[in-house]
């Protein structure tokens, strides 16, 4: 019998509780850890690399969503959660399954069959999970990146411009820059285009942050922002630049 390693990720300590005790009917499935928060859950999965994970969506610090985007190899997903509806078409979509807090002995033990009939999970179903979940306006005034060993929240409203570097997005804030393993399509989506506009394959500007617009060659322009940084205009984001802007 091959051991299923599990992690339970829930801030509530009796909801925890409950999802250990149920699982005691289960052999092969060994909980390796029980976390209290997403910071936890992420060294966790670093750690023990688990099978499957127990995870609830509202945490403080950071949300199950955020977590998941931190964490190189997700595991598969059962969700344990009292979650806005928003969340809804996510885990259908793309979790093994979802329990509704409070759920039953019978319906806890048909999400774990659902898990081990559906080995080995594809990574992608992760990657679609997060993709949907991004939707919701819930997940839009904030980013989450983690640098090292450290996690940080960056408030959309310190976010001055985004720039493609290679599979990642730099985040550029007052205190720094910050490498986010998402596409600039992404974040096209998520941000209010009433406050971030793509001027350029490779850039995403906050408006506001925008002091003086210079002409440069083959009809592109040069932005200049407040903090000095100088950005790429291509011919189609001056367009819908001058759109945003009303010249």
């Amino acid at each position: 019998m091959q051991v299923k390693k599990v992690l339970i990720i829930d801030d509530e300590p009796l909801a925890r509780s409950i999802v250990h005790e149920y699982l005691q009917q289960f052999p092969q499935m060994e909980v390796v850890q029980e976390c209290g928060d997403g910071f936890e859950g992420v060294k966790a999965i670093m750690q023990h690399k688990p099978d499957l994970i127990f995870l609830d969506v509202q945490m403080p610090k950071i949300n199950g969503f955020e977590m998941l985007e931190l964490v190189d190899q997700s595991p598969a997903v059962i969700f344990t959660t009292a979650f806005d509806e928003y969340a809804l078409k996510a885990f259908e979509a793309h979790a093994v399954d979802y329990l509704l807090k409070p759920f039953s002995k019978e319906r806890f033990n048909k999400a774990i069959e659902k898990f081990l009939e559906n080995q080995p999970k594809k990574p992608e179903t992760t990657v679609a999970l997060l993709e949907t979940a991004a939707s919701s306006p819930a997940q839009h005034d904030r980013i989450v990146v983690k640098t090292g060993t450290k996690i940080k929240v960056i408030p959309i409203q310190e976010v001055i411009y985004l720039e493609a570097a290679d599979d990642y997005v730099n985040i550029h804030t007052a205190a720094g820059a910050f490498l986010k393993n998402k596409t600039m399509s992404f974040f096209e989506k998520i941000l209010d285009p009433d406050l971030f506009t793509r001027v350029h394959r490779s850039y995403i500007v906050r408006v506001e942050q925008i002091t003086r617009i210079d002409p440069y060659e083959k009809e592109t322009h040069i932005l200049i922002l407040k903090s000095g940084a100088k950005i790429p205009v291509s011919k189609a984001g001056y367009a819908k630049l001058k759109q945003v802007l009303g010249i």
